[in-house]
């Protein structure tokens, strides 16, 4: 386990503000019940920012018969809709929810070459909410795998998350399961794959990013 380099700015000065808390809490709090109490709110909030920002090791899944989770997470909706962004017609939905523990960081779902990449500033709120797929901030994506698929994820932030971070670049090709970006703080991925793709996962289901098949191609 190790920290994310998306992470090392916020640990940083995470821990030193909570350092800095609890030196004053020893110093100048009187009462011991509250003095330790502050202590341990700050090692608290400390590990919980290392928490987020960890980078687990894992052993990824490469297929390029299936579409692998590009994220960890719990799966909130798979249904038929009609995405009028890039593909302009009907494509199976599937979208999972990451809650404050999981591992925030993103997996491409499938390897290929990004022929869209589009950012979209917007609301922050709630990620589990239909229609933040729409009017929150994302990012869409879509990556053509070596048989012609086409598979669009977008990276959605929620009411805590206040920024997505991609590295999809249209032109560019990337491996399945290797990182495509960060969404920090609370937040959601939906995937789009052609309407005939036969998902593997059904709502309620937990996922692991770059490991668990969530649609066979």
């Amino acid at each position: 386990m190790r920290l994310h380099p998306e992470g090392i700015y916020f640990a940083l000065i995470t821990t030193i503000i909570c350092i800095a808390g609890a030196v004053l809490a020893i110093h100048y709090c009187k009462q011991p019940a509250l003095k330790w109490s502050l202590v341990a709110v700050c090692v608290l909030v400390t590990a919980m920012m290392f928490m987020f920002f960890r980078k687990p090791d894992r052993e990824v899944t490469v297929d390029p018969e299936v579409v692998v989770a590009p994220s960890d997470g719990k799966v909130v909706q798979v249904r038929k809709v009609f995405v009028p962004e890039y593909f302009n017609g009907e494509c199976t939905e599937i979208s999972i929810f990451l809650s404050l523990f999981d591992v925030h960081i993103n997996w491409f779902p499938v390897g290929g070459e990004v022929v869209y990449s589009k950012y979209y500033p917007g609301a922050h709120t709630f990620a589990f909410v239909p229609k933040a797929s729409e009017k929150n901030e994302h990012t869409s994506v879509v990556v053509r795998n070596q048989n012609g698929r086409e598979v669009m994820f977008r990276q959605i932030a929620g009411i805590v998350a206040r920024r997505v971070v991609s590295y999809a670049r249209e032109g560019q090709s990337y491996a399945q399961s290797s990182e495509s970006g960060f969404i920090k703080f609370g937040s959601r991925l939906t995937i789009f794959v052609p309407g005939d793709v036969e998902p593997l996962v059904k709502v309620g289901d937990k996922v692991k990013g770059s490991v668990t098949p969530i649609a066979r191609l």
